[in-house]
């Protein structure tokens, strides 16, 4: 499943990115790489950016790239 298919407040493990080095050279920058455990805070209608905690940090990723990240949902 994508990122952009989470709910606010589910938590997932981030498995990888559907694209090229760039984007995957971006979420590496940020923390994101596979493996990690994120938390989908919320995300705007309409196609508007997705809230996503890493760690203690919080991040804005625009749809496009949201959609492109696989994860694994967690189940609790």
């Amino acid at each position: 499943m994508d990122l952009t298919q989470l709910k606010a407040g589910e938590k997932a493990v981030f498995k990888e990115v559907l694209g090229g080095w760039g984007i995957k050279n971006k979420l590496e920058a940020m923390g994101i790489t596979p493996g990690v455990v994120i938390t989908k805070i919320s995300a705007q209608l309409m196609r508007g950016p997705v809230v996503i905690k890493a760690g203690e940090t919080e991040l804005a990723i625009g749809f496009g790239m949201a959609k492109r990240m696989i994860v694994e949902k967690i189940r609790e």
